[in-house]
């Protein structure tokens, strides 16, 4: 394969990475999920609380946490944090929810379920119930909640229905009545219905809570503070400026210094916010305020990778070498040096990412991606950039090129 075709080669990658990048993109103000300091939402603080029969442990805050986590995903939300703080207590971030109070209570209930005789004991839990389903009643179209249960749990409810004929059998959740039918005659059916919810909503939550499982131990609202969306958006339109300004003086300083080389190494600053933008929604990552200050950050370090570039190839000219000889001495010797320092930037990234929890993961996360990003863009698309300007005699004008012989 001759360099041509290689440089074809390159510059065809380039304007596919660039058009997946645009197709994840579009539509913008769709394609990026925003955390909750961006959109809005409720930060929930939850502390487990001892019972007689369960103290709060490691082990049963693993579970509280896991349990949460399905009812949160249960709801649809879009990336959720749930990390747990000190031995008792989880931090819940709910981005974007229409209803903060009914949030949490879905997500804080403890949702023990239980069948009980006339004589309140306990006939049948939870355990017993393999799925739940909210729905409508076929007959009267009430919310139902139908709950499909394990082969034991049918073996057990056969026994009730059996033993109860005639008599109610109510269905508690945390103790509180859901509804108490009479029993007609025995039930040997994989399902069974829970009726009395004034709303589909109602049953929903309901079901989902039962289908999620129930919380080893109670938790209690400790804090429960909401980011209205005003104050996201306000925050949006500083970062974007403080983007779009850091940019402009990038693209300034670029240029004054290098002149079209300068030019071509902002050109593949663009390339860079397209394609990292591309990948966190094609990533279907979330978004942060210190997520953007990561991608500032990776800014910077792609501009730097430029900077040593272009330094190392005016040595190289200087040297009395052709302008031709110089970029491709240039891009080799700065290579090493541009690999280690993001090398070691990325292995604190990895620590963060591994130990971090919440936003600080997400800001190591969105530091990464822009630091492969920029290694690529400074690396490969100013390479390709100088070297098209180069066939193109573009640098062989001393007014167009930031450096001369001594």
């Amino acid at each position: 394969m001759t360099w041509k075709q290689k440089r074809v080669l390159k510059l065809a990658s380039i304007v596919v990475l660039l058009l997946v990048a645009a197709y994840f993109l579009y539509p913008l103000n769709e394609s990026i999920n925003l955390g909750l300091d961006l959109q809005g939402g409720t930060h929930v603080v939850l502390e487990a609380q001892d019972t007689a029969k369960t103290k709060v442990n490691n082990e049963a805050m693993q579970r509280v946490k896991s349990v949460i986590k399905r009812r949160v995903n249960g709801m649809g939300l879009t990336e959720p944090v749930i990390q747990l703080q000190g031995e008792r207590r989880i931090i819940v971030e709910l981005p974007g929810i229409e209803n903060p109070n009914e949030a949490i209570q879905t997500i804080g209930r403890t949702a023990q379920l239980k069948f009980k005789n006339e004589a309140d004991e306990v006939l049948m839990t939870g355990d017993k119930v393999k799925d739940a389903e909210s729905g409508f009643d076929s007959k009267f179209n009430r919310p139902i909640v139908v709950m499909e249960l394990t082969s034991e749990g049918q073996s057990k409810f056969a026994e009730i229905t059996r033993n109860n004929v005639g008599r109610r059998v109510g269905i508690y959740l945390d103790n509180e009545l859901l509804t108490n039918p009479q029993v007609q005659e025995e039930i040997n059916r994989s399902k069974a219905r829970i009726t009395g919810f004034e709303s589909i909503q109602e049953a929903q939550n309901i079901a989902l809570q039962i289908r999620s499982g129930a919380l080893p131990v109670p938790v209690e609202v400790i804090e429960n503070r909401t980011v209205g969306p005003i104050l996201g958006e306000i925050s949006i339109n500083k970062s974007v400026k403080a983007g779009i300004i850091g940019l402009i003086l990038i693209v300034i300083f670029m240029t004054l210094t290098y002149r079209l080389p300068g030019v071509l190494a902002a050109i593949a600053l663009a390339f860079y916010s397209i394609i990292v933008l591309g990948v966190l929604s094609g990533l279907n990552a979330t978004l942060t305020l210190p997520g953007i200050a990561g991608l500032i950050l990776s800014i910077g370090m792609a501009v730097d990778a430029n900077v040593i570039i272009f330094e190392r190839i005016k040595y190289e000219y200087q040297q009395g070498k052709t302008l031709k000889a110089s970029v491709e001495s240039g891009f080799q010797r700065a290579f090493h040096t541009i690999l280690d320092s993001n090398v070691t930037t990325l292995i604190t990234v990895l620590v963060l990412a591994y130990f971090g929890t919440g936003t600080i993961k997400g800001f190591a996360i969105t530091l990464g991606i822009g630091i492969l990003t920029s290694m690529f863009t400074a690396i490969i698309v100013t390479r390709m950039l100088l070297n098209t300007a180069l066939d193109t005699n573009l640098l062989q004008k001393n007014s167009l090129l930031g450096w001369s012989r001594r």
